[in-house]
C-alpha cells in the first residue's frame, strides 16, 4: 500500500492519518507553524492534500531530495534536514506522520515546558507487554525522568512505549547535530536517538491516554478504521 503512497495520507474513516495531527495541532495556541517534511517522490501527493486542507496554522511541505530507502535520510536526520533548512532556533514539536492519537496535546506540552531545559517524549502504556517489542520500551522514575530506554527489545520488561512524538526545547537543538555527526549511520530510528540522549541530559516522559494506533502494518489499519473514535 506505501510503495506509491505515503503512510500519513492513508486513510482513518475516511479521513488521511495526518488530518488528525493536524486537528491536535490546530488545538495549541503556542504552534505557530506545521512543518511537514517527505521525500521528492511523495512530495506532490502532500501538495494535493494541502490543497484540500482546512485548518488556523500554517503549513510548510519541505521536499528532502531523496527518492527511495536507499538514499533516504531516516526520521533523525529529516529533523536535522529542517533545522538547517528552515533555520529554527525555536522550541520544536516532532511527530511522527503515522501516529494516530486523541489524548491532549496541550497536556503534554504543558507538561514539557514545566520540564524544560529538558527534552520530553511522549509515551503509551500497552495493554499487552508482548507487543511492546515493536517499539522504544521506556521505564520511567517518579518524577517521570526516564530511567531506562530499549529501542525494540526481544523480550520487553515493560508495557510503556515511546510514541515517536518529542518536545525539544531550543537549548538542546543543537544536539540532534551532534548526533548526526557521531551516529551518521543511525539516523532511521527515532529511539536511538533518545538512547542516545539520555546519557547526555535528562529525558521527561508523558504518557497518553486515549487511543493510540501506530500504522505499520495492515492489522493497526483496520484496528483503527474499526475502533479509533
Amino acid at each position: 500500500m506505501t510503495k506509491e503512497y505515503p503512510k500519513p495520507l492513508l486513510e482513518v474513516k475516511n479521513r488521511p492519518i495526518i488530518n488528525y495531527i493536524v486537528d491536535n495541532l490546530n488545538t495549541v495556541n503556542l504552534i505557530d507553524e506545521i512543518i511537514v517534511v517527505t521525500n521528492s517522490k511523495f512530495i506532490s501527493r502532500f501538495k494535493e492534500w494541502k490543497l484540500r486542507l482546512k485548518g488556523s496554522k500554517r503549513i510548510s511541505l519541505i521536499d528532502d531530495h531523496t527518492k527511495s530507502n536507499n538514499d533516504r535520510l531516516g526520521a533523525i536526520g529529516d529533523v536535522s534536514f529542517v533545522l538547517k533548512n528552515k533555520l529554527i532556533q525555536e522550541d520544536l514539536l516532532v511527530i511522527g506522520g503515522d501516529n494516530l492519537f486523541n489524548g491532549s496535546l496541550n497536556d503534554f506540552i504543558n507538561f514539557a515546558l514545566k520540564k524544560k531545559p529538558n527534552t520530553t517524549i511522549g509515551a503509551y502504556r500497552l495493554k499487552n507487554i508482548e507487543d511492546a517489542s515493536r517499539y522504544g520500551v521506556v521505564k520511567i522514575d517518579r518524577s517521570k525522568r526516564i530511567i531506562e530506554f530499549k529501542e525494540k527489545p526481544n523480550r520487553p520488561d515493560s508495557p510503556l512505549v515511546a510514541m515517536c512524538l518529542y518536545y525539544i526545547p531550543a537549548g538542546q537543538l543543537y544536539l540532534v547535530s551532534d548526533y548526526m555527526k557521531i551516529m551518521k549511520y543511525k539516523t532511521d530510528a527515532t529511539g536511538e536517538y533518545i538512547d542516545w540522549l539520555k546519557g547526555k541530559a535528562d529525558i521527561f516522559c508523558f504518557v497518553f491516554k486515549g487511543a493510540w494506533y501506530d500504522i505499520g502494518d495492515h492489522k493497526y489499519l483496520n484496528a483503527a478504521n474499526k475502533d479509533f473514535a
